[in-house]
């Protein structure tokens, strides 16, 4: 089978939960199928990440694109100007006539071949061409429009909780519209594909699982465990990871300090933002370290990993890659949804201020607790969701989509 994988971006560097899921599973994808891969450039893509791009496809394909402004008063005039337009904001800069051009040569190429378009996220989706003459499968790594709900929710400025509240609405009308036009949906989770049948009425999903490089997740043995040691991992410029943060250091941490106080907190990730550097400010028992090149030596030095979300979609990578270093983790259930754990054995889940610290201090506690913890979580992934597997399911999903041959109704194009 040839697959086109259209996403926005490359994939190095491997930062971020989507692009570590999409590479682990192309590189398994190109034992046995051909990967073109289409992305976009913005004149800022290096050498070395157009080289690296080989390690997960067999062909590269890039398209010029003009970037939207993302940070100052540039952002802000472009999210003035999105008032106008139908789209969401997180997804109205993404439009791209090279792009659907792109696909739609490929498709054209490939008449009368095995072969399938894959569209990576939502975002990609808008330049996706109807009637391509070949099926398309649209991977969804998150419900988008549920974050957006669940921003709205926790919002506490009123002019911010109304606008996030707009941009649920925009995102849940566009999510819907893009998933029912596509020959197959493949989410991350059971729930996630249960959300997109309730919700938007779609009957062609299916799921796979979330994996972990079960060979580069294990303790190296080289890494002592520092007592009283919490650790989290993540890209510290997603707002979910920032809110979690947020929501740790002031409402969980004092909680924890009362019982254990010489509890630590390291927060480990690419571009903190000014709030969750700000967490750090005057205290020496937290630590905010940016970008690290490799986050197995924080893992294996931890007493406790934290996922403390309340904002998020999807499954969160980081847990599975946690529980290969055969550590013992503290979740709420958000942060853990999607992933198939089960509570008290697998990992901890909590989901209010002091039944969370509870869970961690008791962790601290008695190290042994933590330890067969995971112990239990490592045996689990090993066992169940390496990288190979998921990979071969979702080829599955993409075969039964090739050879279907009955295609969805087209939707109208959306006005931007």
């Amino acid at each position: 089978m040839h697959i086109l994988w259209v996403k926005n971006e490359l994939l190095h560097p491997l930062d971020k939960g989507g692009r570590i899921r999409t590479y682990e599973m192309l590189r398994r994808l190109r034992d046995h199928h051909r990967v073109t891969y289409l992305a976009l450039d913005d004149g800022t893509l290096t050498p070395e990440q157009r080289a690296r791009a080989l390690e997960y496809c067999d062909e590269l394909v890039i398209v010029p694109w003009r970037k939207a402004p993302l940070r100052g008063a540039g952002r802000a005039l472009a999210a003035l100007g999105n008032l106008f337009s139908s789209l969401p904001f997180a997804l109205s800069p993404y439009r791209s006539a090279a792009m659907t051009g792109a696909i739609r040569e490929w498709c054209r190429r490939s008449a009368g071949q095995e072969a399938v378009v894959v569209c990576d996220f939502l975002v990609p989706a808008l330049n996706v061409p109807e009637d391509l003459g070949c099926p398309v499968v649209l991977f969804q790594h998150n419900v988008e429009a549920m974050i957006w709900e669940r921003r709205a929710k926790v919002a506490s400025n009123p002019v911010v909780k109304l606008y996030m509240r707009e941009q649920w609405r925009r995102m849940q009308r566009v999510e819907r519209e893009q998933c029912l036009r596509f020959d197959h949906v493949v989410a991350v989770s059971p729930e996630d594909a249960a959300v997109f049948r309730a919700r938007y009425g779609v009957e062609r999903v299916s799921s796979v699982p979330t994996g972990v490089d079960t060979e580069f997740f294990r303790p190296s043995g080289a890494v002592t465990r520092t007592p009283g040691s919490i650790v989290f991992t993540g890209s510290m410029d997603w707002m979910p990871n920032e809110d979690g943060m947020g929501f740790f250091v002031e409402e969980i941490l004092p909680l924890v300090k009362r019982a254990v106080p010489e509890a630590t907190l390291s927060i480990v990730g690419r571009n903190p933002t000014a709030r969750v550097r700000a967490l750090a400010e005057g205290r020496s028992d937290i630590s905010v370290t940016g970008t690290v090149p490799d986050v197995r030596p924080y893992l294996e030095a931890a007493s406790v990993v934290v996922v403390p979300l309340r904002i998020g979609g999807g499954t969160r990578i980081k847990i599975y890659e946690a529980m290969g270093m055969e550590r013992a983790v503290v979740s709420t259930t958000i942060g853990a949804e999607g992933l198939d754990v089960v509570d008290g054995e697998h990992i901890l889940l909590a989901d209010d201020p002091q039944s969370f610290a509870d869970a961690v201090v008791a962790l601290l506690r008695a190290p042994e607790r933590a330890e067969q913890i995971g112990q239990e979580a490592a045996s689990h992934v090993r066992a169940h969701f390496g990288w190979a597997a998921v990979a071969e399911q979702f080829a599955d999903r993409c075969i039964a989509a090739a050879s279907r041959r009955d295609r969805p109704s087209p939707v109208m194009s959306m006005s931007s």
